[in-house]
């Protein structure tokens, strides 16, 4: 044993063993458990140095009197998880194993996640399960998990906690908790009470206003009227090249006059007025936050936000890349561009970019305005992986590596042309495009396309002749539904959740069944309980509330805002609007209950039995073994029997739509923080053969 042992408090498993070899003298640390348990001691300058993990929130907040079926709920306390959640009983072990570590130690440091849910959970290991060592503990500060930095980290840390990060955080869990538990028991409870059943029905400081944004936009396209437009668009002769040429009105209103056009210029010669030539810069991205990661990830791979922060953690518990939970897109010069740039040279498919960075003597980044107290923006760290990555995980790295590289390149250079040709008093445009430079596009293919258009050279007074010209019958497009890329954008500029908690809120939307599909359809559910509360009580469903909320508690991570102050505002706004909830509890009630029978009624019906043709098959739960099927509702009266399986995890929705393969019946499969897909209830249908193979895809139809 060392003169001292300290105890290291880590975030999570792959944390703390990457941090005790970093820190180990021998870059071998020594393994023990405390039951389940793991922890590791690493001997540095005789100190024998114990990191163990916490598991995440090994602490929640909870109601600290009164019923769990009541409400208004506003004491409160911070509890072990174990004591107030279901499915949580594994951290007793941890708690009680971190508190015999404690006992045995001298000095105590924080080395979770540099974040405000790192700092929290800290925070109460520290507080509760060490024995109120939060006030003598030191902080770790650190982006990667690389030897380097974590050394660094550990010989020169904080004196004390980051407490604007602990109060930002215990203040915004203590929010969210106050708002989260009395509104959906106030829906909740509504219920019951009409019905005598349970049913969930949510709602909180952010999901409200996020549902109503979805509700708005599925109100604007149902209502949306489709107004016809026209347009005109021909082949035509350049330089005894076919290329297109557009009538220079994208919409024209009247069908007679896109007809008038189309008579007089078809098999007609034009000629040309002007040609326009445009050189333009096209400046390099910005290096990653998470946000645009996750926008980025959706765009090329189809990623949930949620499923994209996942992979990104794996990545960084890796050592691979630095912390994914920042708001970050600056890179600082801390960051050692050149030997992160060294290390990737040693892939072979990133070598001859390295070279060309390196060689070109400029490594300054193109940075974003946006910027992290905490964190840089997400970069790779240089080392390499050491064992091989699943294909999400692979795509993922490499799309940050690409990314870090592409910032440093020279703007690109583009060329834009249009032909304007006058053909009997109306004017077309023809447009060409090309690279003149790809500068950073170099770095960052495949993932940026530059589509060229090459015309042949032309100049003003050559004779153009129109081959074929066509009239195109149009309707103005309703606004697209969001996916969950564009709401996580929407919320962002919306300034309403935080880059932790905004993907966590999409994926609730779903669970709740108050949205449904990739494109997101707000479901009866969603579209009846967003209806009453802005009925009965509009205050819950308002963005200036939680946006004013969240400015708050940013201030008390600055420093400029004290938490009592804030938890006060926000019981003061919550106060009315439960008492506003309770004196329409009746009324609430009574159409929550309706509503609620009506929908789950619809979410269980997929449609007509094909084997017997009267009956509809119904998703069900065996009560003998608890698993969920699809089975037709004759069966209960000894007509058919037919029933066929289906996935046992994740949430399940009918989709109304035949498949496009064999005309069957399908169902929408949804599992927490993935892409939902199509399950065509037909045994034999020839498109699963052809899912096995990798020859179709089972996601939903335009996603």
């Amino acid at each position: 044993m060392g003169k001292d042992n300290i105890l290291i408090i880590a975030e999570k498993p792959d944390a703390a063993m990457r941090i005790a070899q970093a820190l180990d003298e021998g870059g071998k640390p020594s393994k023990g458990s405390k039951g389940k348990v793991p922890y590791f001691q690493a001997l540095r300058n005789g100190d024998t140095l114990t990191v163990v993990p916490a598991l995440g929130h090994l602490y929640t907040v909870s109601q600290a009197t009164g019923r769990r079926d009541e409400y208004p709920i506003f004491e409160l306390e911070w509890a072990p998880r174990y004591r107030v959640e279901r499915g949580a009983s594994q951290t007793r072990a941890w708690v009680k194993a971190i508190s015999e570590l404690a006992a045995e130690s001298k000095g105590f440091i924080c080395a979770c996640d540099l974040d405000i849910e790192g700092s929290v959970i800290g925070y109460n290991v520290l507080k509760y399960a060490c024995g109120e060592k939060d006030g003598e503990a030191k902080r770790m500060r650190f982006s990667t998990l690389t030897e380097t930095e974590l050394v660094n980290a550990y010989e020169n840390p904080m004196p004390h906690l980051d407490y604007p990060f602990v109060e930002s955080g215990l203040t915004r869990h203590e929010v969210d908790f106050l708002y989260g538990v009395n509104l959906t028991r106030a829906l909740t409870l509504a219920a019951k009470k009409t019905t005598g059943k349970h049913f969930t029905l949510s709602t909180g400081r952010v999901q409200g206003p996020t549902l109503e944004f979805l509700v708005q936009r599925e109100k604007e396209i149902l209502s949306f009227v489709p107004t016809p437009y026209w347009s005109v668009k021909a082949e035509v002769k350049l330089n005894g090249e076919t290329v297109e040429a557009v009538y220079e009105r994208d919409r024209i209103e009247a069908q007679a006059d896109a007809d008038k056009i189309v008579e007089t210029c078809d098999q007609r010669k034009g000629v040309v007025r002007d040609v326009e030539v445009r050189e333009f810069r096209v400046m390099p991205p910005t290096p990653f936050n998470i946000g645009d990661l996750q926008i980025e990830a959706y765009r090329l791979f189809g990623f949930t936000p949620s499923r994209t922060l996942g992979i990104a953690e794996r990545l960084y518990l890796s050592a691979l890349i630095s912390y994914p939970r920042t708001s970050s897109q600056k890179l600082p010069e801390t960051v050692e561009y050149p030997k992160i740039l060294d290390s990737l040279g040693q892939d072979p498919s990133y070598k001859p970019l390295v070279n060309a960075i390196l060689a070109s003597g400029r490594l300054k980044p193109n940075e974003g305005k946006k910027v992290d107290s905490a964190h840089p923006s997400i970069y790779p760290t240089g080392k390499l992986p050491e064992a091989e990555l699943s294909p999400p995980e692979q795509k993922l790295y490499d799309l940050v590596v690409r990314r870090f590289m592409a910032v440093f390149g020279e703007p690109a250079l583009r060329q834009s042309l249009k032909v304007v040709v006058d053909n009997a008093g109306y004017v077309f445009n023809i447009y060409g495009r090309k690279v003149l430079k790809e500068g950073w596009q170099k770095f960052y293919q495949p993932y940026v396309k530059s589509e060229e258009v090459v015309l042949p050279t032309v100049s003003a007074g050559e004779e153009v002749f129109f081959t074929h010209v066509i009239r195109e019958d149009k309707f103005i497009e309703p606004p697209p539904r969001f996916n969950p890329s564009s709401l996580l954008r929407f919320m962002e500029e919306q300034e309403i959740g935080t880059k932790a908690t905004r993907a966590e809120i999409i994926d609730t939307l779903y669970r709740r069944s108050y949205i449904r599909e990739e494109r997101m359809a707000v479901t009866d559910l969603g579209f009846g309980v967003a209806e009453m509360l802005q009925l009965y009580c509009p205050r819950v469903m308002a963005v200036d509330l939680t946006r004013s909320l969240e400015k708050r508690m940013e201030a008390i991570e600055a420093g400029e805002e004290k938490r009592l102050n804030v938890l006060e505002e926000a019981v003061n706004h919550l106060k009315p609007i439960l008492e506003e909830l309770r004196s329409h509890e009746a009324d609430l009630g009574r159409e929550l209950s309706t509503l609620v029978k009506t929908v789950r009624l619809q979410e269980r019906v997929v449609g007509s039995c094909p084997t017997c043709g009267t009956g509809n098959l119904i998703i069900l739960r065996s009560r003998r073994t608890g698993k969920r099927f699809v089975g037709c509702s004759n069966f209960f009266n000894g007509l058919c029997k037919a029933s066929y399986p289906l996935p046992q995890l994740g949430t399940l929705m009918p989709t109304g739509r035949p498949c496009q393969s064999c005309g069957w019946l399908t169902v929408q499969v949804r599992k927490r923080g993935g892409r939902p897909w199509i399950l065509c209830l037909n045994p034999a249908c020839p498109r699963k053969e052809e899912i096995k193979r990798g020859k179709v895809s089972n996601l939903p139809e335009g996603s």
